[in-house]
């Protein structure tokens, strides 16, 4: 998938690939994030990401000209799960509509686990 932002000069094609990764790192800065995780819905088997690879745990999709993102998170144990998913929601459709210009029209947070 590949986001494409018409102005009045051009047209602005963005990829995937850098739409992923912007999410993934905004979503690193957030307090009470442990780390990103991928779930393969086909055994229910969660691994554990880091920085190296930040696209497993997103999955974007356009929504009528706008951007509709789901992730997968782990939490650290101790934080209030709502109080950071909610700064996730804000930071994320922050960083994605200012860096990109994108439009987000929503986030979706699933949280796949607690660790100490």
């Amino acid at each position: 998938m590949e986001c494409k932002i018409k102005t009045d000069v051009g047209t602005i094609f963005i990829s995937e690939d850098v739409l992923l990764k912007v999410v993934g790192y905004a979503v690193l800065e957030c307090y009470g994030i442990v780390a990103m995780s991928s779930k393969r819905a086909k055994d229910g088997i969660v691994e554990w990401l880091g920085r190296e690879n930040l696209s497993k745990g997103v999955q974007i999709r356009m929504v009528e000209d706008q951007l509709s993102v789901d992730l997968y998170i782990v939490v650290e144990y101790g934080v209030s799960v709502a109080e950071v998913c909610k700064t996730i929601v804000e930071v994320v459709k922050y960083k994605l509509e200012s860096m990109t210009g994108v439009k987000v029209r929503g986030v979706n947070i699933s949280v796949e686990g607690i660790r100490v």
